[in-house]
């Protein structure tokens, strides 16, 4: 398994300390990918570019399809600019996966006729691992995990990442995080100026 796996299956098996925004956990997903990848040496980072390695398949389909996305040529893209880029939708992508996997399976109550089936994990190896993983606290992990408030740790409490790289990243989908909620805020002041319009406030 990888990191934006074991991220979505953490996400699903905890409650998390604020109800997860999509928005949030796919931008968090997009940060696993290049922590993954960053291991795997399929990139570096120059500053904040992405660079890549020469191109070589990787075993998981979904890194794969991170590392066939990245820009080849310069300037290389900011990991800002990846997060927003690649972060659209990912969250639906990797929850498809799991479902077309077994992973995951629809669980339908039978007095509510007019719900859509939830999604729930299945007792398997790769949810063990993950929370195996999520156990031993491994810094990367458990840092987007609180960026996205799974957990019980602030995420100033979080274990601290040696890798400059990673901590790079992880920065960054700090940064994405806030501006993503700014932007929310933004939408619901003007939604609630419009609503007053109308009732003549």
């Amino acid at each position: 398994m990888t990191t934006p796996r074991d991220l979505l299956i953490i996400a699903m098996d905890l409650t998390a300390s604020r109800p997860l925004e999509q928005g949030d956990l796919s931008l968090a997903l997009a940060g696993a990918e290049l922590i993954d990848l960053l291991g795997a040496q399929a990139i570096t980072l120059d500053g904040d570019r992405i660079v890549p390695s020469d191109r070589r398949a990787i075993a998981d389909r979904g890194l794969d399809e991170a590392a066939s996305s990245l820009a080849r040529q310069l300037p290389y893209e900011s990991v800002g600019d990846w997060l927003w880029r690649r972060g659209r939708g990912l969250s639906a992508a990797y929850l498809a996966a799991l479902e077309a996997e077994g992973q995951v399976t629809r669980q339908r109550r039978s007095w509510m006729i007019f719900q859509s089936a939830r999604l729930v994990l299945v007792d398997s190896p790769a949810r063990r691992q993950a929370v195996n993983r999520w156990a031993s606290e491994e810094p990367s992990l458990t840092a987007l995990a609180a960026a996205v408030g799974i957990g019980d740790k602030p995420t100033r409490d979080t274990p601290s990442v040696a890798d400059d790289a990673v901590a790079t990243v992880l920065a960054a989908v700090h940064d994405a995080m806030r501006s993503l909620e700014a932007e929310r805020q933004r939408r619901a002041l003007e939604e609630a100026a419009f609503d007053n319009v109308w009732r003549g406030e």
